[in-house]
């Protein structure tokens, strides 16, 4: 199974929108885990402890492994379903989603709850900062110094980051690689340093790029 790129919020954003008097509050946050989600629904719902509804949707895992949604009295599929669309379709992961509903005393019938619950879902993900993360591998080189020019070489051709170097009686860098250049790299590794080269995996994650 190949690992493409995945999106993900740079942190808590929020829209809000009023319509037909009743007042619609987005707020989106990135999680990583389940009871992340949960414990944040839980935030909401007490700070907006005196709204009618607080309805809630949340997207985790990297091929969207883990969904749900809740109306939260709202009539059935008029507010989770379309906010977990709309999750689903910008493309972002690990996130949780709240939209709190302060009823204005006009009904808005189900195309309408529909329309305010997914639309202001949207503009607080578009006023949200997005990153792009890409599945890599964290990899150790060690080598000697008649080597080093030559590796740098390769790495900067290949626009592949140092994130770190070390100095000693040989040079130790640790790198970041898309795992799609993964065994590229490799090779052509041992191929310049004639196999005098050491190459250790250290993980294998998601990494913003």
């Amino acid at each position: 199974m190949g690992h493409g790129n995945i999106s993900v919020l740079a942190g808590e954003t929020t829209a809000e929108i009023v319509e037909k008097k009743s007042r619609f509050i987005a707020t989106v946050r990135p999680v990583a885990s389940e009871e992340e989600a949960v414990n944040f629904i839980d935030e909401m719902k007490k700070k907006y402890y005196d709204a009618r509804h607080n309805c809630s949707a949340f997207v985790i895992g990297d091929n969207a492994e883990l969904t749900r949604s809740s109306d939260d009295g709202e009539p059935g599929g008029t507010a989770g379903k379309p906010m977990l669309e709309v999750l689903l379709n910008s493309g972002i992961r690990n996130a949780a989603a709240v939209v709190t509903r302060y009823f204005g005393g006009t009904l808005l019938g189900t195309g309408g709850l529909v329309r305010a619950y997914s639309g202001v879902l949207k503009a607080a993900l578009d006023a949200g900062e997005i990153k792009t993360q890409c599945f890599c591998v964290k990899l150790r080189i060690k080598t000697d110094y008649n080597n080093i020019g030559k590796i740098q070489h390769i790495l900067s051709g290949m626009n592949i980051n140092t994130i770190e170097s070390t100095y000693a009686s040989d040079v130790e860098m640790t790198v970041i690689v898309p795992i799609e250049e993964y065994d590229r790299l490799c090779r052509e590794l041992t191929e310049v340093t004639s196999a005098r080269v050491k190459l250790e995996e250290l993980e294998r994650s998601y990494y913003t790029i």
